[in-house]
C-alpha cells in the first residue's frame, strides 16, 4: 500500500440506496457501480447524518454530526463549527485537493487547489462552456427545478456528469506525482429529474416496480408527509400524474451517472492510478422516488431518505460480493481516510474509523451494531392548524423565466425542505432489522424493517415489542451521550481521553 494513496470521493446527490441490483432491485440501474462494489467493501446499512444536503456534506468533511457542526439546515453553512476538516488536514500534509461538482458545504475556492463548481441548473461559472453546453444549462432552468416530460434535447456530453468527469480527468493529468484528494460531486440524480436518450427510455414508467408504500400510507405517516404531498400539488398541479415519469427519469439518471463513473474509473486504469487510489462512492441522502406518493425529500427519517449507498475500493481493501454487516455513517468517512493515510483524527471528530473493517483487521463488532441519524432545526413541530405562508418561510416569487406558470403558489417553485418538514427535533437508531425514531415531545416510532419495509406499521406501543423498544431507547440514549460535542475542550488542565479510531467499545 502506498504511503500516501490518492483519495477520490465520488458523491451523488439524493441517491436512494436500494435502487440497484446488488440491493435486490429488479431493474439494472447501475451495473458498473454494482461491479465496482464487489471489487472492494460495500455497506447496505450505511446512513447519512441528516437527510439534507448541507448538513450531510459538512458531516462528511468534518466527521461530526449536524448537532455538533451547527449546520442543521441548508441555510446554516456559515455556522459550521469544527477544529479541522478533510481538505484542510490533507492539504496541510502534502496533498493537492480539488472540488469538481456540487459543493453545498462550508468549503470555498481558497480551501482547494482546484475549484470547478456545478449546480443543479448548470455550470454557469464556467466561462469556457461550449455554446451547446450553455444552451443545455439554459434549458435546465426551464424545468423549474422539477422534471421534464420529454428527453433532454441535448446529447449526454452536455449533461453535467459528463462535463464534471472531463474536468476531473484534466485536473488529475496535471498533478504529476503529487498525491491528491478529489471530491467528484455529481448534482444528480437530485431534481430536476431529466435525462437524454437513451436513458429517458430505459425504464418506461409503466414497467416500474411498485413502491413499498403508496399514497394510501400518508394518513398513517402523519401531517408532515401529507403537507409535503399537498404542497407539491399546489406548486405543480400535474404532480400526481407525473410521478411515474419522474421515477422513470430518476432511474435513467442513475444509469447516466453509472456510465460516467465507468468512464472515469477506466481513465484511472488507463493512467495507471487504480492501484494507488482509494475510491469512495456514496450519496449525501436519499429520495422518496414515489414512496408514499412523494418525490424528493423532506419529512422525518424514513429509510428512503436516510440510508445511503456506500462502497470503498482501493489498495489494501478487502473484496466481497456480499455487503458488510456493520452499521456505519457518513461521519465515519473522515476518520477512515485519516487512518488510511496515517494521520491522527482532529479534535472533535465524532465518526469512527472503518479502516479495520475494510482491511480485515481486528475491530469490536459491537461498536457497529447500531447507527444514529438526526433531523430537525429545533422548536415545535408545525401542525395542520398553521396557515401555509411560503413568504413567512423565506421563499420568494423567483425570476419570471424560472417560475412555474401553472403554480397556484406565488413563489417560484417548491422547496421540500422548509419550516413545515424540518421543524422540531427527531433522532433515529437503526439496529439490525429494527428502527426507532423519537422526537422532543416524547413521540416514538418503532419499525420492524424486515416484516414491514414500508414503515407504516408503528409497533412502538405494542406490548409484544416492549423489550425491543427499551433496548433501542437505551441505544438511542447511549448514542446521544456519545455524540455530545466535545468542543471546545477545557481551556486549562484536563486531558481528553479518546480512542484513536473513535471507538467507544473496548477491544484491546
Amino acid at each position: 500500500m502506498p504511503d500516501k494513496p490518492n483519495i477520490i470521493i465520488i458523491m451523488t446527490d439524493q441517491q436512494r440506496a436500494d435502487l440497484s441490483r446488488r440491493e435486490g432491485f429488479p431493474l439494472d440501474t447501475m451495473p458498473f457501480a454494482d461491479a465496482l462494489a464487489a471489487q472492494g467493501t460495500w455497506f447496505n446499512r450505511a446512513y447519512t447524518s441528516m437527510p439534507a444536503c448541507a448538513p450531510a456534506r459538512v458531516s462528511m468533511l468534518t466527521g461530526r454530526f449536524p448537532s455538533a457542526t451547527r449546520v442543521r439546515t441548508n441555510h446554516n453553512i456559515a455556522d459550521a463549527y469544527f477544529s479541522e476538516d478533510l481538505f484542510g488536514l490533507f492539504r496541510r500534509n502534502g496533498y493537492k485537493a480539488a472540488l469538481v461538482g456540487k459543493n453545498h458545504s462550508h468549503l470555498r475556492p481558497e480551501n482547494t487547489d482546484f475549484w470547478y463548481d456545478a449546480g443543479h441548473l448548470g455550470i454557469d461559472g464556467d466561462k469556457n462552456r461550449a455554446p451547446e453546453e450553455k444552451a443545455f444549462d439554459d434549458w435546465l432552468k426551464t424545468t423549474h427545478h422539477h422534471s421534464a416530460d420529454e428527453p433532454a434535447p441535448f446529447p449526454p456530453e452536455c449533461q453535467i456528469p459528463y462535463r464534471l468527469v472531463s474536468s476531473a480527468e484534466k485536473w488529475i493529468e496535471s498533478q504529476g506525482d503529487n498525491p491528491f484528494l478529489l471530491w467528484l460531486s455529481f448534482p444528480e440524480p437530485h431534481n430536476p429529474y431529466q435525462c437524454p436518450e437513451p436513458y429517458f427510455s430505459m425504464f418506461p414508467p409503466d414497467t416500474l416496480p411498485k413502491t413499498a408504500a403508496g399514497e394510501e400510507a400518508l394518513d398513517a405517516k402523519g401531517f408532515p408527509f401529507r403537507w409535503c404531498r399537498q404542497s407539491f400539488i399546489k406548486a405543480f398541479p400535474d404532480f400526481v400524474e407525473k410521478i411515474p415519469r419522474m421515477r422513470s427519469n430518476y432511474l435513467g439518471m442513475l444509469r447516466m451517472i453509472d456510465d460516467q463513473v465507468k468512464r472515469f474509473v477506466q481513465f484511472l486504469s488507463d493512467k495507471g492510478l487504480r492501484d494507488d487510489t482509494i475510491i469512495i462512492f456514496l450519496s449525501d441522502h436519499g429520495d422518496f422516488v414515489g414512496e408514499y406518493g412523494l418525490m424528493r425529500k423532506g419529512p422525518e427519517l424514513p429509510e428512503a431518505l436516510v440510508r445511503i449507498p456506500l462502497q470503498i475500493t482501493g489498495p489494501g481493501i478487502r473484496k466481497s460480493v456480499r455487503p458488510h454487516d456493520a452499521h456505519v455513517s457518513i461521519v465515519d468517512i473522515m476518520p477512515t481516510l485519516c487512518e488510511a493515510v496515517g494521520l491522527p483524527t482532529p479534535d472533535g471528530v465524532q465518526g469512527r474509523s472503518l479502516w479495520p473493517l475494510l482491511t480485515g483487521a481486528e475491530y469490536p463488532e459491537e461498536e457497529f451494531e447500531s447507527i444514529y441519524v438526526e433531523h430537525g432545526f429545533g422548536g415545535l413541530h408545525y401542525t395542520e392548524h398553521e396557515e401555509l405562508d411560503p413568504a413567512k418561510d423565506g421563499l420568494h416569487p423567483g425570476k419570471p423565466e424560472t417560475r412555474n406558470p401553472k403554480s397556484e403558489m406565488v413563489w417560484g417553485g417548491y422547496d421540500c425542505l422548509n419550516s413545515w418538514t424540518q421543524s422540531g427535533q427527531m433522532r433515529m437508531v437503526r439496529k439490525g432489522d429494527w428502527k426507532l425514531v423519537y422526537d422532543m415531545q416524547g413521540n416514538g416510532q418503532l419499525y420492524d424493517l424486515e416484516r414491514y419495509p414500508g414503515e407504516v406499521t408503528n409497533l412502538y406501543e405494542k406490548p409484544e415489542t416492549a423489550e425491543k423498544r427499551i433496548e433501542l431507547l437505551e441505544d438511542l440514549l447511549t448514542w446521544r451521550l456519545r455524540m455530545e460535542d466535545p468542543l471546545p475542550h477545557p481551556r486549562t488542565r484536563y486531558v481528553m481521553k479518546r480512542d484513536p479510531r473513535g471507538y467507544w467499545t473496548p477491544y484491546r
